[in-house]
């Protein structure tokens, strides 16, 4: 499969087109942003993302939460929430397994899913 694609390169640039797909969502969400905010410095794979509004760390906890759970209940997303230790937000795997397209689809579920959180 990865050499019918490119190999490397195809696996690298399928990684790239997904992160800058969710890259997009982000910058336009105005809820969440990048966890790492130097572009030099993020992974394209497990992309890693925190809640602007980090007045309430508890309260965002629980949202994540939220989130992931809603999500996981419509079968949009799985295993989105943050690491354990990383402030309160979301990790969306953008490896070369995963369809842009579908990338693209999970910006719209994400704002449901924060909206339906609140």
């Amino acid at each position: 499969w990865a050499e019918r694609i490119g190999g490397l390169n195809g696996l690298i640039a399928r990684a790239d087109a997904n992160a800058a797909a969710l890259d997009r969502w982000a910058q336009g969400s105005g809820w969440i942003e990048h966890l790492a905010q130097d572009p030099a410095v993020r992974s394209n794979t497990s992309v890693c993302l925190r809640f602007t509004d980090r007045s309430d760390g508890d309260a965002n906890r629980v949202r994540q939460k939220a989130i992931a759970k809603l999500l996981e209940q419509e079968d949009a997303a799985y295993d989105i929430g943050a690491y354990r230790d990383a402030p309160p937000g979301l990790r969306i795997w953008c490896g070369a397994t995963v369809e842009t397209t579908d990338i693209e689809a999970l910006g719209p579920w994400l704002d449901w899913a924060w909206e339906s959180a609140k």
